[in-house]
């Protein structure tokens, strides 16, 4: 009856959780871990610095910045809005592994940032009730409306996007084209110089011309590559975008600002909204 299914849903809650946890400490222990957090705070330190007109230390400077960060977190330097963060395609992560330990190096990351977990926006068309139900336990705000990467932002935002459709990066800056909004944005997913390689010059620029026209005031750094997390993590890069670099594209790269419109083959890149919102 309902009272068995409600007991053996709460068991596949509790189960997951426990699982979540292994892949965390897994994780934590994990040469992987930190240097991808070093790579990470060094995106969010170049961020923050290039704002304030200071010029992103480097060599030994660099290392006292980061140590200085690392104490104190861009969630709390004077003076500065809180960071956010959103997280889009992360998958099912009760029944994939790939999916658990990137939900789990989120947890991590936002436990180092000192970002809470209700300022982390979350949303995969794909999440099961099960899923949606232990990240709303978790604290996360799981949204309910498909945004398609389209999130205009207005403070300092973190996204997490590993393995996401190109669609969805092009969605998203196409949401902030200004240098404004892309200076306070730090976008972990898929290397953007990978996506470039791989692709058609003509396509990827008629169809995901936001990612094209960026890249010239794109900072990237790759993650490291680990065995055991190859299939996890490969071919992600954080990528931020300076504002030294923003203040040199031309004005008619800003002016460009056309929705993206995606062919039906590229269906695989992006699951739409089906109300078309």
């Amino acid at each position: 009856g309902a009272a068995e299914e409600e007991a053996a849903a709460a068991g596949e809650a509790e189960r997951q959780r426990r699982r979540l946890q292994e892949a965390r400490a897994e994780l934590q222990g994990s040469d992987f871990w930190n240097s991808s957090l070093e790579i990470l705070l060094r995106s969010l330190q170049g961020a923050l610095a290039d704002r304030k007109e200071v010029p992103v230390p480097a060599g030994e400077d660099a290392l006292l910045a980061l140590e200085e960060l690392q104490l104190c977190p861009p969630a709390l330097l004077p003076g500065r809005a809180r960071w956010r963060c959103v997280c889009y395609g992360l998958g099912n992560f009760s029944s994939c592994f790939k999916a658990r330990f990137q939900l789990a190096f989120l947890l991590l990351l936002l436990q180092e940032l000192q970002i809470p977990e209700e300022l982390c926006c979350i949303f995969d068309p794909a999440f099961s009730t099960l899923e949606r139900e232990l990240l709303g336990s978790l604290g996360f705000s799981v949204l309910s409306q498909n945004e398609e990467g389209k999130r205009p932002i207005h403070e300092p935002t973190l996204f997490y996007m590993v393995h996401c459709g190109k669609a969805l990066y092009n969605n998203l800056l196409w949401s902030n084209w200004s240098a404004e909004a892309l200076s306070n944005m730090v976008i972990l997913g898929n290397s953007f110089k990978g996506i470039e390689e791989r692709i058609l010059t003509r396509i990827f620029q008629a169809d995901y011309a936001y990612i094209a026209k960026i890249l010239m005031a794109t900072e990237e750094e790759a993650l490291p590559s680990h065995n055991r997390y190859l299939d996890v993590f490969n071919d992600t890069a954080v990528h931020h975008f300076p504002w030294h670099k923003l203040r040199e594209v031309p004005q008619e790269t800003w002016n460009f600002q056309e929705e993206p419109v995606y062919h039906s083959e590229d269906q695989s890149e992006i699951i739409r909204n089906p109300d078309g919102t």
